[in-house]
């Protein structure tokens, strides 16, 4: 059956990444913080928090170090830029890419990081849409592992994807509905 809407298809989404999270062996989850698993907590959709943007590839795609969350080194091309408006207001975020992998990795952070989302910041998955355009869905925005127990080395994010703007979209952070 085809999906109806959007909103069920972010339904559909959600309901599929609670199961993996509790049943899979690759889950970030301990077994013990299986045990009282209720499912994630997440923003209400909105579609205002989804664009269909540009990506516009950098002329000088260097190397770049980001930091992870246990003091180690990970390298990333500076890849492309993507624009988009939320409220009138513009904003700008670097897409990167692992030097060895064919994915696009858009990490960000904005004022929810630290109060309802996670303090390290979030990540994206850029998907192509058509020839040069790529959806940026930020209700599909996600936590990194290591929001979930000290067992996960995630990367941080780069001062240049810090939003002065609030992101009520996608993942809430994982102590909003920890089981007590």
């Amino acid at each position: 059956m085809a999906e109806k809407t959007y909103k069920e298809k972010i339904d559909r989404i959600r309901e599929r990444t609670d199961i993996l999270y509790l049943k899979s062996p690759n889950s970030p989850l301990t077994p013990e913080q299986k045990v009282d698993f209720k499912g994630l907590s997440y923003f209400p959709m909105d579609e205002k928090y989804r664009f269909i943007v540009e990506l516009k590839e950098f002329e000088n795609q260097e190397e770049v170090a980001i930091p992870t969350t246990l003091n180690e080194i990970r390298h990333y091309t500076r890849f492309a830029s993507i624009e988009f408006e939320i409220d009138g207001q513009m904003h700008k975020l670097t897409v990167f890419k692992p030097l060895e992998g064919d994915y696009y990795y858009l990490p960000f952070k904005d004022t929810t990081t630290g109060e309802e989302t996670y303090y390290v910041g979030r990540y994206l998955e850029i998907e192509r849409v058509s020839k040069g355009k790529y959806e940026v869905d930020f209700n599909q925005a996600y936590n990194p592992l290591c929001a979930y127990n000290d067992l996960w080395n995630c990367t941080k994010v780069p001062e240049e994807n810090i939003l002065q703007t609030p992101i009520p979209a996608g993942l809430k952070k994982y102590d909003d509905y920890r089981a007590s």
